[in-house]
């Protein structure tokens, strides 16, 4: 399979399994069938609320001979609570502990929002720090005492926008390693893939599909990326999935691409876009798709009640 280089010559498998909305009782199971098809790029997070499960998955998979841990790259990210110099060691070490893990080999800052420790989704303006309160440069300074302890071999960052990546860049020290960031043909963001590569930043494209399974009240409107027209006739052309297709987009684009299963025939499908090669005309096709959409809008965390706005999540 392809692989993306980080500057010290680590590599990063282009496409890995997402565990965002696996449930419990299932992601164990399913990162067990992906390590088993050939994955060898997990991606985690502490808010996901089933990192132990994703342990056990890996745990089984190594017992029984399928993989060693130093062939697996495990991604996990740093949740809105944690942003305290004092709360990212601990809150890396919850993480590993859960995963059965000595190290990961991503961790991420999971969004640009802080809160204060112990809330899970903030509601209410006295749950939240402000960039007052707990600057970005706090908790990037954290994650490099992380990576110098070696608990993580590599840091970045999810949900950064150009200016909050220059914000970062232009700290003494390390520079993050990396942008997890929401892409598909209706969000290519074009501006910031080409800002991340030219400051050496890789990229990871998460709700690849388009989050089909985001389709609660206030997503019912949201136009369906696996029904486009555009996406079905590339598929068909290439007798390929709809979801090959739209993970051989971002893997043309050397952009890494975690689509989340826990169906097995799935993730076995999922793992074979990766033979996909879509040709210019494709790509072409895909980038006049017409539509304009963000599915993770990032409004959950810029109500009313609090401090931060959309502005400080995307550059448009």
């Amino acid at each position: 399979m392809q692989t993306l280089s980080f500057k010290n010559g680590d590599k990063l498998p282009i496409l890995g399994l997402g565990t965002w909305k696996s449930k419990p009782g299932e992601v164990r199971q399913a990162v067990f069938w992906a390590i088993e098809a050939g994955y060898r790029h997990i991606d985690c997070a502490a808010i996901y609320q089933n990192e132990k499960e994703v342990g056990q998955g890996i745990a089984d998979a190594i017992a029984e001979g399928l993989v060693k841990r130093k062939e697996l790259f495990v991604t996990s990210k740093l949740w809105n609570d944690s942003h305290r110099h004092e709360d990212v060691r601990p809150a890396l070490e919850k993480t590993l502990n859960d995963l059965r893990l000595d190290y990961l080999d991503l961790y991420l800052i999971h969004w640009p929002i802080a809160f204060k420790p112990g809330i899970g989704f903030a509601t209410h303006r006295e749950e939240f720090y402000t960039y007052q309160d707990v600057p970005l440069a706090q908790t990037w300074e954290a994650m490099q005492d992380i990576k110098a302890a070696g608990l993580a071999k590599h840091i970045g960052v999810s949900n950064f926008n150009q200016a909050k990546l220059k914000e970062i860049l232009a700290l003494d020290g390390e520079k993050p390693e990396m942008n997890q960031i929401e892409l598909q043909p209706f969000l290519p963001q074009e501006a910031l893939v080409d800002f991340c590569k030219a400051n050496g930043i890789l990229v990871t494209a998460y709700s690849p599909l388009g989050s089909p399974d985001s389709r609660a009240e206030r997503h019912k409107n949201d136009p369906k990326l696996i029904e486009n027209p555009t996406v079905i006739q590339i598929a068909a052309k290439h007798q390929a999935s709809v979801g090959q297709v739209l993970i051989a987009w971002s893997i043309a684009r050397s952009i890494a691409v975690i689509p989340k299963s826990v169906n097995q025939a799935r993730i076995i499908e999922n793992l074979k876009a990766a033979d996909l090669s879509l040709d210019q005309e494709d790509m072409t096709q895909l980038a006049n798709i017409g539509i304009s959409h963000r599915f993770v809008d990032g409004s959950f965390f810029t109500g009313p009640q609090s401090p931060y706005r959309l502005t400080d999540l995307w550059d448009s």
